[in-house]
């Protein structure tokens, strides 16, 4: 686990923030948005629709909340894997945090592999299906990981989970950050769906800003931790 209580803290802190900027990136916020007035859509009492998108909303913070119990508690189990991944995350999380920065600034771009352009099919059936429809469109988005999502999921979240020893409070929180935004969005959707232009241009440019400042600390912390690992990197070049 961290050192103290004032780490755990800032890894409970950091899994919200991620699960935050996760849903609020620009492809996730457009499945998010995209989902919610589909199955806004085909219902017709309001509160039927806010169900729905607050069963949605479950299904897209379960799947994030198994998917990173299933990696935190795999490594947890082996002291042989928290032993090693603890030796190679010393030395590489300073570069990886560079490369997680250069996405979040967006000097990286790699082409979206969302599943949302592919699943027409899939959206009409889980409009169609209730509630079940609305918890399984949720895990199916959940998983549909763009380059940003993936890179704060599987090159932060889940280093600062296995790191903290955490298997259920920190992954629970990143899926609690992440289904803040789609909620409101839901409310929005229902109750005043001419604000959503408005609402949609507020979080994006929010977002914006929320990332290049989240890009800045990454670069800063992942410079200091590479200059403090930089004789292992000179012993190694050496060694070549």
């Amino acid at each position: 686990m961290l050192d103290g209580s004032g780490g755990f803290s800032v890894a409970l802190l950091s899994a919200f923030w991620l699960g935050l900027l996760t849903s609020i990136s620009p492809c996730p916020l457009a499945t998010n948005i995209a989902a919610i007035s589909y199955l806004a859509k085909n219902v017709g009492a309001p509160f039927v629709a806010i169900e729905r998108g607050l069963l949605y909303t479950i299904g897209r913070s379960f799947a994030y909340i198994v998917l990173a119990m299933f990696f935190v508690k795999s490594a947890v189990a082996s002291p042989r894997f928290a032993q090693v991944f603890q030796q190679v995350m010393t030395v590489v999380i300073g570069p990886l945090l560079i490369v997680i920065a250069c996405f979040l600034f967006e000097w990286i771009r790699l082409p979206s592999f969302s599943l949302l352009a592919a699943s027409e099919r899939f959206q009409k059936w889980a409009g169609n299906s209730g509630r079940l429809g609305a918890i399984l469109l949720g895990i199916v988005f959940a998983l549909s990981f763009c380059p940003v999502s993936a890179g704060l999921f599987f090159g932060t979240l889940i280093p600062v989970a296995i790191q903290s020893q955490s298997v259920s409070l920190v992954p629970a929180l990143y899926g609690f950050g992440t289904a803040i935004p789609v909620v409101v969005f839901a409310l929005v959707v229902v109750f005043s769906a001419s604000s959503l232009a408005k609402i949609f241009n507020l979080v994006s440019a929010v977002e914006k800003w929320a990332r290049y400042a989240t890009g800045t600390v990454f670069v800063v912390v992942g410079l200091f931790l590479t200059w403090r690992s930089l004789p292992f990197y000179v012993e190694w070049l050496g060694s070549k």
